[in-house]
């Protein structure tokens, strides 16, 4: 689909395929506490709605997500990158790539759901522009621990205004 060079690396993203499975699955298991299984993956991806996406690296399979396509937003429900390759623009550029799907007149935001204790995440997130608009009550199954619903908008102003980047 398409590649960028960010600090010497070719970052290839492309359209999830099952052979992807097992470096995806190596990837979730390093990334979560409660990690979700082969079969998770697959009656995920078998749903119509649902898009899985991984980012290659010298063909290798370094971060993957999955989202939702809904009549106006994209959902994503999983996003990880590889240890190895964090903090080098793998996942922001997976994020900026979805986030330039959206449009004004169709699907205007990206949703998705952060755990309370999950601070790197929720840095990361917010740096790309997303904002935490509510907290979800008791809301994983293998825990009761809260999530913080994130949210990122179709921004339709120009290039050249400035941003206010505070708060």
């Amino acid at each position: 689909m398409t590649a960028l060079h960010t600090n010497g690396l070719g970052i290839h993203v492309r359209w999830m395929i099952r052979r992807d499975m097992p470096e995806v699955l190596a990837i979730e298991h390093e990334a979560f506490e409660f990690p979700w299984s082969d079969e998770d993956f697959t009656r995920c991806l078998r749903q119509r709605n649902c898009i899985g996406m991984v980012a290659e690296v010298a063909d290798s399979v370094v971060a993957f997500m999955i989202y939702e396509l809904h009549r106006a937003r994209l959902h994503m429900i999983n996003f990880a990158v590889a240890r190895t390759h964090r903090r080098l623009g793998v996942g922001t550029h997976m994020m900026e790539k979805l986030c330039g799907k959206l449009t004004p007149d169709r699907r205007s935001r990206v949703v998705l759901e952060v755990r309370e204790t999950n601070l790197p995440a929720q840095l990361f997130f917010r740096t790309l522009g997303f904002r935490a608009t509510s907290v979800l009550k008791d809301f994983y199954q293998d825990t009761t621990e809260d999530a913080y619903l994130m949210e990122y908008c179709f921004d339709s102003q120009p290039a050249a205004m400035p941003r206010r980047l505070a708060g």
